[in-house]
């Protein structure tokens, strides 16, 4: 897990500008299809509850409804564990030199990108639909020239206002950089 008082590669001056994990309003979601999937079947199982009776005495068809049925929830189960997992581990942190971005993709697998502001070419806010006008979320890429040229910030709070601190530090890192007197060469 990434410690914001130590961060990877962290350059001397460097600042910690924002951390960014994905709106509530996605975890909402994940909550929502855990419930339905979980539900939904119950409510059926106690509608039907003379022909799953009748069933689960049969000595054949018994033991391989109740083993499906198990199979069913555990798989719920580890759908809900694996999408909170994701959620929770997702990261994007912006400092006042760079932008890092942190994904888990599985249980098993992390991926850390970064991109120093200079070779930020543009930032794109995106808001779509009603829901994510409503609660104040959506995406946000950053394209740059290097070797991943677009970093996406998932679902995250208010995309136009990150858009425009990393413009804003970005013009700040441009101005930063042509203010600094070139090294001059030793002469001999």
């Amino acid at each position: 897990m990434l410690h914001l008082h130590h961060l990877p590669n962290q350059r001397p001056d460097e600042k910690l500008i924002s951390v960014l994990r994905r709106h509530w309003f996605a975890l909402l979601t994940i909550a929502g299809a855990f419930f339905l999937l979980t539900v939904i079947p119950l409510f059926l199982g106690i509608y039907f509850w003379d022909v799953f009776s009748v069933w689960s005495r049969q000595p054949f068809l018994g033991p391989i409804l109740v083993v499906t049925i198990s199979i069913y929830f555990l798989s719920i189960w580890l759908f809900a564990f694996l999408e909170f997992t994701d959620y929770y581990l997702d990261m994007w942190v912006i400092t006042s030199e760079r932008v890092i971005n942190i994904e888990q993709e599985g249980l098993f697998k992390r991926t850390t990108s970064e991109l120093d502001l200079a070779s930020v070419q543009d930032a794109t806010a995106e808001t779509r639909g009603f829901l994510q006008t409503t609660f104040s979320y959506g995406n946000v890429f950053v394209q740059t020239a290097g070797e991943k040229s677009r970093f996406h910030f998932k679902n995250i709070p208010h995309p136009e206002r990150v858009q425009e601190i990393v413009m804003r530090l970005v013009q700040e890192d441009k101005q930063r950089v042509t203010k600094q007197p070139a090294t001059q060469k030793p002469t001999v």
